[in-house]
C-alpha cells in the first residue's frame, strides 16, 4: 500500500520542494491550499506530479479555520506541517503573527491526532533556537530562543514549536513529533512566487538597496531541507527530536560579494559596500522590508547541524551552489531586472525551471 503524506501550505516555497521530494520517492501526497479554485497557483505542482508519475491531490484548509482539516488528514500516514506565516515586513501587532502560527499548528496537530496519524514533522526554524541569548555561542537543539527578548517572527516560531511539543507530550505517546529547524532557506523557485528569504538576493541583484546590512544568517538549500523533512519522517529514531538544518553563518556582505563575482560579468552591478547601522535605521523609517533587519543589526546566527548529519545521515550542498541557483532562478522567472534595466518576460523563462 502506498504511504500517503499530507503537506500543509502546498503552494509555499518549502512545501513545494517537500512535495517534489516525496513524489520522487514514491509517496502519495495530499496538499492543503486556501482555494481549490485557484488552479494557476498550483499548476507547477500538478506538473511536478505528472512528470514524476506520482499521486498528488489537494484539499482546502487554512490555519485559521477548522474547516477542511478532517478531510485533509483522513487516510494519511504522516503529516509535514510546513505552513506558517513568514512576513516580509514587521507586523503592527505581533499577535497577528503569533496567533496564527500557534493556533494553526495546534489545529493541524489536533486533527492529525484524531485521525490516528502516527508521525508529524513540524517545520520550525533556527529562530526558535538562536535568539535572545546573552552569550554568543554555537547553539544546538538543546537551546530555545528567549521569548521575551526577541522580535515577533522569532517569537512566533518559538511559541508555535513549544506548543507543538507540549501538545504531543499530552497525548502520552500516541503520536510522534519531529521538528526540523532550518536557517535562511534559499534555492531555486518552482514558480514565479518568491519567499521572504529570497529578498536579500533579489534586492542585491536588482540594486533595490545601496549596499548590505550588517547582519547574517545560517542558510540552507531548500532542496536539502526537503530531504531533511523526508528523513525526519522516515527514520524511526528521529521521533521526539529536533534537527537544526543550516550551514555556517553567511553575512549579507559576503552574499553580495559572491553575487558580484558571478553576476557582474553578466552586466549586473551588485552593490558590495556594507552600510553603517545608522543609515540602515534611517532607511528603515521609510522601507518596511529593511525595517525587518533592524533588531538583528550586527549579529548573525551560530548553530550546529551536526545532529542532523549524525542521526539522519543528512548532507548539505555547497552554499555557493545554492546562491547561484537562487539567483539564476530569480533571473529566469523575471523577478529581477535584466542588466540593461528591462524586466524580462517571466513566462518563457519559467518553463525551464520545473
Amino acid at each position: 500500500m502506498t504511504t500517503r503524506v499530507l503537506v500543509t501550505g502546498a503552494t509555499g516555497f518549502v512545501a513545494g520542494h517537500c512535495i517534489a521530494e516525496l513524489l520522487a520517492h514514491g509517496y502519495a501526497v495530499r496538499g492543503t491550499v486556501r482555494d481549490l479554485g485557484a488552479h494557476a497557483k498550483r499548476a507547477h505542482l500538478t506538473e511536478l506530479a505528472r512528470r514524476a508519475g506520482g499521486e498528488l491531490e489537494f484539499v482546502a484548509a487554512t490555519l485559521d479555520d477548522d474547516t477542511g482539516w478532517v478531510e485533509a488528514v483522513t487516510g494519511c500516514d504522516a503529516v509535514l506541517h510546513v505552513a506558517s506565516p513568514f512576513p516580509s515586513t514587521p507586523p503592527d501587532d505581533e499577535q497577528a503573527l503569533i496567533g496564527p502560527a500557534v493556533e494553526g499548528t495546534l489545529r493541524v496537530l489536533r486533527a492529525a491526532a484524531a485521525a490516528g496519524v502516527r508521525r508529524v514533522v513540524l517545520t520550525s526554524s533556527v529562530a526558535a533556537v538562536a535568539y535572545g541569548h546573552d552569550v554568543d555561542a554555537v547553539r544546538t537543539e538543546a537551546d530555545w530562543s528567549v521569548v521575551d527578548r526577541i522580535p515577533a517572527y522569532q517569537k512566533s516560531k518559538t511559541l508555535a514549536e513549544r506548543a507543538a511539543w507540549e501538545f504531543v507530550e499530552s497525548l502520552g505517546g500516541d503520536m510522534e513529533l519531529v521538528s526540523v529547524n532550518p536557517g535562511m532557506v534559499l534555492g531555486p523557485l518552482l514558480d514565479a512566487t518568491t519567499s521572504t528569504s529570497h529578498e536579500p538576493v533579489r534586492r542585491l541583484l536588482n540594486r533595490d538597496v545601496p549596499g548590505s546590512v550588517r547582519t547574517g544568517w545560517t542558510p540552507v538549500d531548500v532542496r536539502d531541507l526537503a530531504v531533511a523533512h523526508r528523513l525526519a519522517m522516515e527514520v524511526p529514531a528521529a521521533a521526539g527530536n529536533r534537527y537544526i538544518c543550516a550551514a555556517e553563518p553567511l553575512w549579507m556582505g559576503e552574499l553580495a560579494r559572491l553575487l558580484a563575482r558571478d553576476y557582474d560579468p553578466q552586466g549586473f552591478r551588485v552593490p558590495t559596500r556594507v552600510l553603517p547601522n545608522w543609515l540602515v535605521r534611517l532607511v528603515a523609517v521609510f522601507d518596511k522590508g529593511v525595517r525587518l533587519t533592524v533588531p538583528v543589526l550586527g549579529r548573525t546566527e551560530h548553530v550546529s547541524a551536526e545532529k542532523a548529519r549524525r542521526e539522519l545521515g543528512w548532507t548539505m550542498r555547497p552554499i555557493e551552489d545554492t546562491i547561484r541557483d537562487t539567483a539564476d532562478s530569480l533571473i529566469a522567472f523575471g523577478l529581477v531586472n535584466a542588466p540593461d534595466g528591462r524586466r524580462p518576460a517571466p513566462a518563457a523563462a519559467a518553463a525551464g525551471n520545473h
